[in-house]
Protein backbone atom coordinates (compact mmCIF):
# COMPACT_ATOMS: atom_id res chain seq x y z
CA UNK A 1 0.00 0.00 0.00
CA UNK A 2 2.72 2.32 0.37
CA UNK A 3 4.44 1.59 -2.93
CA UNK A 4 1.07 2.50 -4.15
CA UNK A 5 0.71 5.95 -2.21
CA UNK A 6 4.58 6.67 -3.62
CA UNK A 7 4.07 6.06 -6.73
CA UNK A 8 0.65 8.12 -7.06
CA UNK A 9 2.55 10.73 -5.05
CA UNK A 10 5.42 10.49 -8.11
CA UNK A 11 2.74 10.44 -10.68
CA UNK A 12 1.66 13.88 -9.37
CA UNK A 13 4.73 14.96 -8.67
CA UNK A 14 6.01 14.54 -12.13
CA UNK A 15 2.85 15.32 -14.23
CA UNK A 16 0.86 17.24 -11.87
CA UNK A 17 2.75 20.14 -12.26
CA UNK A 18 3.38 19.64 -15.59
CA UNK A 19 0.08 19.89 -16.26
CA UNK A 20 -0.45 22.76 -14.14
CA UNK A 21 2.10 24.71 -15.63
CA UNK A 22 0.68 23.72 -18.86
CA UNK A 23 -2.41 25.38 -18.14
CA UNK A 24 -0.86 28.21 -17.01
CA UNK A 25 0.62 28.59 -20.46
CA UNK A 26 -2.75 28.25 -21.82
CA UNK A 27 -4.20 30.73 -19.89
CA UNK A 28 -1.42 33.59 -19.73
CA UNK A 29 -0.81 32.75 -23.29
CA UNK A 30 -4.62 33.61 -24.43
CA UNK A 31 -4.55 36.33 -22.43
CA UNK A 32 -1.25 38.09 -23.59
CA UNK A 33 -2.27 36.82 -27.48
CA UNK A 34 -5.37 38.90 -27.00
CA UNK A 35 -3.31 41.80 -25.19
CA UNK A 36 -0.66 42.25 -27.74
CA UNK A 37 -3.02 41.82 -30.98
CA UNK A 38 -5.07 44.82 -29.70
CA UNK A 39 -2.47 46.52 -28.87
CA UNK A 40 -1.13 46.40 -32.03
CA UNK A 41 -4.62 47.57 -33.34
CA UNK A 42 -4.22 50.31 -31.30
CA UNK A 43 -0.62 51.77 -32.08
CA UNK A 44 -1.50 50.95 -35.90
CA UNK A 45 -4.76 53.55 -35.11
CA UNK A 46 -2.50 55.91 -33.26
CA UNK A 47 -0.48 56.07 -36.22
CA UNK A 48 -3.33 56.65 -38.61
CA UNK A 49 -3.03 53.70 -40.63
CA UNK A 50 -6.00 52.61 -42.80
CA UNK A 51 -8.31 50.93 -40.66
CA UNK A 52 -8.50 47.87 -43.29
CA UNK A 53 -5.44 47.06 -42.33
CA UNK A 54 -6.04 47.28 -38.79
CA UNK A 55 -8.42 45.14 -38.52
CA UNK A 56 -6.42 42.70 -40.87
CA UNK A 57 -3.16 42.79 -39.35
CA UNK A 58 -4.18 42.69 -35.82
CA UNK A 59 -6.81 39.17 -36.69
CA UNK A 60 -3.45 37.25 -37.99
CA UNK A 61 -1.50 38.50 -35.46
CA UNK A 62 -3.69 36.94 -32.72
CA UNK A 63 -4.37 33.54 -35.14
CA UNK A 64 -0.61 33.10 -35.39
CA UNK A 65 0.15 33.77 -31.33
CA UNK A 66 -2.65 31.55 -30.54
CA UNK A 67 -0.92 29.18 -32.44
CA UNK A 68 2.28 29.69 -30.66
CA UNK A 69 0.68 29.52 -27.27
CA UNK A 70 -0.66 25.74 -28.31
CA UNK A 71 3.06 24.65 -29.28
CA UNK A 72 4.51 25.70 -25.77
CA UNK A 73 1.78 24.43 -23.66
CA UNK A 74 2.00 21.10 -25.51
CA UNK A 75 5.93 21.27 -24.67
CA UNK A 76 5.08 22.03 -21.33
CA UNK A 77 3.25 18.77 -21.02
CA UNK A 78 6.86 17.18 -22.40
CA UNK A 79 5.78 16.37 -25.58
CA UNK A 80 8.61 16.23 -28.10
CA UNK A 81 8.65 18.90 -30.49
CA UNK A 82 9.52 16.60 -33.25
CA UNK A 83 6.15 14.84 -32.02
CA UNK A 84 4.17 18.52 -32.10
CA UNK A 85 6.01 19.36 -35.81
CA UNK A 86 4.72 15.82 -36.91
CA UNK A 87 1.23 16.60 -35.56
CA UNK A 88 1.00 19.78 -36.69
CA UNK A 89 2.05 18.43 -40.09
CA UNK A 90 -0.73 15.24 -40.33
CA UNK A 91 -2.99 17.54 -38.55
CA UNK A 92 -2.89 20.52 -40.76
CA UNK A 93 -3.33 18.15 -43.69
CA UNK A 94 -6.57 16.68 -42.20
CA UNK A 95 -7.84 19.95 -41.14
CA UNK A 96 -6.84 21.48 -44.51
CA UNK A 97 -8.98 18.62 -46.02
CA UNK A 98 -11.95 19.54 -44.28
CA UNK A 99 -12.11 23.18 -44.15
CA UNK A 100 -11.12 24.12 -47.73
CA UNK A 101 -13.59 27.07 -47.79
CA UNK A 102 -12.17 28.30 -44.45
CA UNK A 103 -9.10 28.22 -46.20
CA UNK A 104 -11.01 29.83 -49.21
CA UNK A 105 -11.72 32.37 -47.22
CA UNK A 106 -8.19 33.02 -45.81
CA UNK A 107 -6.17 33.30 -49.21
CA UNK A 108 -9.55 36.10 -50.12
CA UNK A 109 -8.41 38.07 -47.32
CA UNK A 110 -5.12 37.66 -48.00
CA UNK A 111 -6.02 38.92 -51.61
CA UNK A 112 -7.92 41.97 -50.34
CA UNK A 113 -5.14 42.90 -48.43
CA UNK A 114 -3.18 42.87 -50.93
CA UNK A 115 -5.35 44.24 -53.81
CA UNK A 116 -7.49 46.26 -51.05
CA UNK A 117 -10.54 46.85 -53.87
CA UNK A 118 -12.25 48.50 -51.42
CA UNK A 119 -11.75 50.00 -47.44
CA UNK A 120 -13.40 50.46 -44.11
CA UNK A 121 -16.04 52.88 -44.74
CA UNK A 122 -16.56 52.38 -48.69
CA UNK A 123 -19.98 51.46 -50.05
CA UNK A 124 -20.21 48.62 -52.34
CA UNK A 125 -21.70 46.03 -54.21
CA UNK A 126 -20.24 42.35 -53.69
CA UNK A 127 -21.51 38.73 -53.55
CA UNK A 128 -25.00 40.53 -54.60
CA UNK A 129 -25.44 42.97 -51.60
CA UNK A 130 -25.02 46.32 -50.90
CA UNK A 131 -23.59 47.73 -47.92
CA UNK A 132 -21.36 50.19 -45.96
CA UNK A 133 -17.85 47.42 -45.42
CA UNK A 134 -18.14 47.88 -41.44
CA UNK A 135 -14.81 45.23 -41.05
CA UNK A 136 -12.45 43.18 -43.08
CA UNK A 137 -11.35 39.64 -41.02
CA UNK A 138 -9.24 37.60 -42.38
CA UNK A 139 -12.23 35.02 -43.00
CA UNK A 140 -15.01 37.11 -43.99
CA UNK A 141 -16.36 40.71 -44.57
CA UNK A 142 -19.08 42.42 -43.25
CA UNK A 143 -21.44 44.86 -44.38
CA UNK A 144 -23.64 47.13 -42.86
CA UNK A 145 -26.70 48.11 -45.47
CA UNK A 146 -29.03 51.13 -45.59
CA UNK A 147 -31.49 49.79 -42.88
CA UNK A 148 -29.14 48.88 -40.77
CA UNK A 149 -28.71 45.12 -41.12
CA UNK A 150 -25.56 43.67 -40.59
CA UNK A 151 -23.99 41.09 -43.60
CA UNK A 152 -21.13 38.67 -43.37
CA UNK A 153 -19.81 37.30 -46.25
CA UNK A 154 -16.99 34.96 -46.88
CA UNK A 155 -14.02 36.51 -48.65
CA UNK A 156 -13.73 33.90 -51.08
CA UNK A 157 -17.46 34.90 -52.57
CA UNK A 158 -16.09 38.33 -51.98
CA UNK A 159 -12.96 37.77 -53.92
CA UNK A 160 -15.06 35.22 -56.20
CA UNK A 161 -17.47 37.56 -57.19
CA UNK A 162 -17.83 41.36 -58.94
CA UNK A 163 -16.57 44.16 -57.03
CA UNK A 164 -18.42 47.51 -57.11
CA UNK A 165 -17.04 50.19 -55.57
CA UNK A 166 -19.55 53.37 -55.08
CA UNK A 167 -17.05 55.07 -53.00
CA UNK A 168 -13.29 55.12 -54.63
CA UNK A 169 -13.83 57.61 -56.86
CA UNK A 170 -14.67 61.36 -55.82
CA UNK A 171 -17.15 62.36 -58.18
CA UNK A 172 -20.22 60.28 -59.69
CA UNK A 173 -23.17 60.70 -62.16
CA UNK A 174 -26.64 60.75 -60.72
CA UNK A 175 -29.02 58.86 -64.34
CA UNK A 176 -32.62 60.05 -63.51
CA UNK A 177 -35.33 59.39 -66.37
CA UNK A 178 -37.75 61.96 -66.72
CA UNK A 179 -41.24 61.27 -68.76
CA UNK A 180 -43.52 64.24 -69.80
CA UNK A 181 -46.24 63.78 -72.60
CA UNK A 182 -46.30 64.01 -76.27
CA UNK A 183 -48.11 67.61 -76.12
CA UNK A 184 -45.67 69.44 -74.60
CA UNK A 185 -42.86 71.74 -75.84
CA UNK A 186 -39.11 69.69 -75.94
CA UNK A 187 -37.17 72.63 -75.93
CA UNK A 188 -39.31 73.96 -73.03
CA UNK A 189 -38.78 70.89 -71.20
CA UNK A 190 -34.89 70.78 -71.46
CA UNK A 191 -34.78 74.44 -70.80
CA UNK A 192 -36.96 73.67 -67.04
CA UNK A 193 -34.64 70.99 -66.10
CA UNK A 194 -31.38 72.55 -67.06
CA UNK A 195 -32.71 75.77 -65.33
CA UNK A 196 -32.99 73.16 -61.95
CA UNK A 197 -29.80 71.92 -62.49
CA UNK A 198 -28.09 75.07 -62.28
CA UNK A 199 -29.71 76.62 -59.62
CA UNK A 200 -28.32 73.29 -57.12
CA UNK A 201 -24.45 74.44 -55.98
CA UNK A 202 -23.82 70.85 -55.67
CA UNK A 203 -24.21 70.00 -59.26
CA UNK A 204 -20.53 69.68 -60.96
CA UNK A 205 -20.04 72.47 -64.22
CA UNK A 206 -17.63 69.70 -65.50
CA UNK A 207 -18.55 67.65 -67.05
CA UNK A 208 -21.46 69.36 -68.17
CA UNK A 209 -25.19 68.04 -67.07
CA UNK A 210 -26.31 66.11 -69.95
CA UNK A 211 -30.36 66.72 -70.82
CA UNK A 212 -31.52 64.84 -74.11
CA UNK A 213 -34.28 62.99 -75.40
CA UNK A 214 -33.92 59.52 -75.23
CA UNK A 215 -37.17 56.95 -76.13
CA UNK A 216 -40.35 57.71 -77.23
CA UNK A 217 -42.44 55.68 -75.15
CA UNK A 218 -45.86 54.81 -75.13
CA UNK A 219 -47.34 57.38 -73.05
CA UNK A 220 -44.31 59.90 -72.62
CA UNK A 221 -41.16 61.23 -74.12
CA UNK A 222 -38.64 60.42 -71.94
CA UNK A 223 -35.46 62.58 -70.69
CA UNK A 224 -32.15 61.60 -69.85
CA UNK A 225 -31.38 63.61 -67.25
CA UNK A 226 -27.25 63.44 -65.74
CA UNK A 227 -25.77 65.78 -63.42
CA UNK A 228 -22.04 65.02 -61.79
CA UNK A 229 -21.56 65.09 -58.05
CA UNK A 230 -19.40 64.91 -55.58
CA UNK A 231 -19.65 61.21 -54.40
CA UNK A 232 -20.67 62.30 -50.80
CA UNK A 233 -23.56 63.83 -52.45
CA UNK A 234 -24.84 61.40 -54.29
CA UNK A 235 -28.12 60.47 -52.60
CA UNK A 236 -29.54 64.08 -51.65
CA UNK A 237 -28.96 65.36 -55.43
CA UNK A 238 -31.08 62.15 -56.29
CA UNK A 239 -33.77 62.86 -54.19
CA UNK A 240 -33.29 66.46 -54.40
CA UNK A 241 -33.43 66.73 -57.83
CA UNK A 242 -36.37 64.16 -58.58
CA UNK A 243 -38.62 66.91 -56.40
CA UNK A 244 -37.22 69.99 -57.92
CA UNK A 245 -37.66 68.82 -61.32
CA UNK A 246 -41.35 67.96 -60.61
CA UNK A 247 -42.53 70.42 -58.78
CA UNK A 248 -40.56 73.41 -61.73
CA UNK A 249 -42.66 71.02 -64.57
CA UNK A 250 -45.63 71.36 -62.23
CA UNK A 251 -45.52 75.58 -61.95
CA UNK A 252 -45.15 76.04 -66.00
CA UNK A 253 -47.99 73.71 -67.05
CA UNK A 254 -45.80 70.51 -68.30
CA UNK A 255 -47.63 66.83 -67.60
CA UNK A 256 -45.60 64.24 -66.44
CA UNK A 257 -48.26 61.63 -67.30
CA UNK A 258 -49.68 59.47 -64.75
CA UNK A 259 -50.38 56.60 -64.67
CA UNK A 260 -47.35 55.63 -66.39
CA UNK A 261 -47.04 52.01 -66.72
CA UNK A 262 -44.11 52.23 -69.17
CA UNK A 263 -41.96 54.86 -67.61
CA UNK A 264 -41.52 56.16 -64.10
CA UNK A 265 -39.12 58.87 -62.84
CA UNK A 266 -36.38 56.91 -61.40
CA UNK A 267 -32.72 56.41 -60.89
CA UNK A 268 -30.70 53.76 -63.08
CA UNK A 269 -28.01 53.78 -60.83
CA UNK A 270 -28.36 52.06 -57.12
CA UNK A 271 -25.41 53.53 -54.95
CA UNK A 272 -24.59 55.30 -52.47
CA UNK A 273 -21.83 57.72 -50.77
Amino acid sequence: MEKILERVQTLITDYGMSTLGAIAVFVLGIWLAKFLSNSLRKLLRKRKVDETLVTFLGSLTHVLLLIFVIIAGMSKLGVEMTSIIAMVGAAGLAVGLALQGSLANLAGGVLLFVFRPFRVGHFVEVAGNKGTVEEIDIFTTKLKTFDNKTIIIPNAKVTGDTIVNYSVNETRRVDLVIGVSYGDDLDKVKKVIKGVLSEDPRILKDPEPMVVVTELADSSVNFAVRPWVKTSDYWDVYFDTIEAVKKRLDREGITIPFPQRDVHMYGHEAGAA
